[in-house]
């Protein structure tokens, strides 16, 4: 049998296959199919013209809607009424609302409905970040969606897998979040187009699972199908404890086949920050001059878990915000706020002169609790920032890691963390 990638593996297995070669078309079980207030509708509607009467699994649909939520006008709130009425009509296990909803690729994980050896699709283009548990997941188009919910399956095309080696010790301040900056930053967001990113290495073993879920999220934004980083004790930690399902851990061959290797020294990767209007105008934090702001953001589906509030309240901690700064602090999930809460970073936020948001998408994708105006510049922790991502199409998004963020609502401009934690 070929040696395969941990890719190929998991598709070789939901295919009931030997095995798989890039670019072999494949009908797939998936595990999951997620859908959200934006994308399900237009699902749910296909589902029901062709006349599908239920869904393949009622524990395998999922619905979050997350990224109008709460609703922010009428046409929001219709949009997730379609969702609520068919969670409710299909008994859907897996549907979250109101206080339960969370921005749905930090809730999946931290729910354990996706689990290590998945194949997850979702209708919408991030859901890459469950190649941090060792699944392979990826976007899919509403139409799609709708077929995986009749059927429970799906066709695929075997991508090509490059692999990206880490190697070296993290500098201060540096997390997943600059490691996949400084990689889009090299090949450019479209080069890695329909392949999977397969992160490897010594720092990405020591990752923790929030900066690994940072860093297969923003795999999109370099064009891959995938994202993924095989799982090991961390991640092992991680799912034992909150799995719904059994799991399986795949790892690639030693001599697993490659479209291309890239190796990163990470001593020579420092904090990084994303210019418009694309992911990959990468420059390094120290290197950006004077550069005000007027509005940060700390949140979405990148960086809006438990270890970037962490790593934003120790900034921020006895510090206020620039004065005509907007600070403004998401919480990804209902659980990430109620323990940023007991753990006092609220009232760290608060006293910085911060907005805490309740679990939305929101701002990232212009959606609400945010918008920029014409003229404005924003530093963001969310994962995109083009033309009029947040708001009007004269307005600009800098994205950084959340360190960056905090130290750049404290000085009104882009600032190294170095700056504020030596004063």
């Amino acid at each position: 049998m070929r040696p395969m990638t941990i890719t190929e593996k998991i598709f070789a297995k939901h295919a009931g296959v030997k095995e798989v070669t890039p670019g072999d078309l494949v009908n797939a079980k998936v595990d999951i199919a997620l859908g959200n207030d934006i994308t399900a509708p237009i699902a749910i509607h296909e589902f029901k013209r062709i006349g599908a009467k239920k869904v393949f699994n009622k524990n395998k649909v999922v619905l979050v809607p997350d990224h109008f939520t709460p609703n922010k006008d009428i046409k929001s709130a219709e949009q997730c009424k379609v969702l609520r009425e068919f969670a409710i009509e299909q008994k859907l296990t897996h549907y979250y609302d109101g206080g339960e909803v969370g921005v749905e690729h930090a809730l999946l994980p931290e729910k354990g409905v996706v689990v290590p050896g998945d194949l997850v699709i979702g209708a919408d283009s991030h859901t890459c970040t469950y190649g941090a548990l060792g699944a392979f997941s990826t976007g899919v188009g509403s139409t799609d969606l709708a077929a995986a919910m009749v059927t429970g399956e799906l066709w695929f095309k075997v991508p090509e897998s490059i692999k990206f080696v880490f190697k070296g010790k993290l500098n201060k301040w540096v997390s997943g979040k600059d490691l996949i900056l400084h990689v889009i930053g090299d090949i450019g967001v479209d080069g890695a187009l329909y392949k999977a990113m397969e992160f490897t290495g010594k720092p990405i073993e020591n990752l923790s699972m929030d900066s690994r879920l940072a860093m297969c999220n923003m795999a999109i934004e370099a064009g891959a199908k995938s994202g993924i980083i095989a799982p090991d004790a961390i991640t092992e930690a991680y799912v034992a404890k909150r799995a719904e399902r059994a799991y399986k851990f795949y790892a690639s061959d030693p001599d697993a086949q490659y479209s291309e290797v890239r190796e990163y020294d990470c001593s020579k990767i420092e904090p990084k920050v994303a210019f418009p209007h694309l992911p990959e105008n990468t420059k390094n934090v120290s290197d950006v001059k004077k550069l005000k702001i007027d509005q940060v953001v700390i949140g979405s589906c990148t960086n809006g878990r438990l270890e970037d509030l962490q790593i934003a309240a120790k900034i921020l901690k006895g510090r206020k915000a620039a004065k005509y700064v907007r600070l403004i602090v998401i919480p990804a999930t209902p659980f990430i706020y109620n323990e940023a809460m007991k753990l006092g970073y609220f009232d760290i936020f608060l006293k910085a002169g911060a907005v805490i948001s309740p679990p939305t998408c929101g701002p990232c994708l212009g959606g609400h609790m945010g918008i920029l105006a014409a003229g404005e510049r924003a530093v963001a922790t969310t994962n995109r920032n083009f033309v009029g991502r947040m708001g009007d199409v004269k307005s600009e998004v800098y994205l950084t890691n959340p360190a960056v963020a905090a130290a750049s609502a404290i000085l009104g401009r882009i600032a190294h963390p170095d700056e504020v934690m030596k004063k």
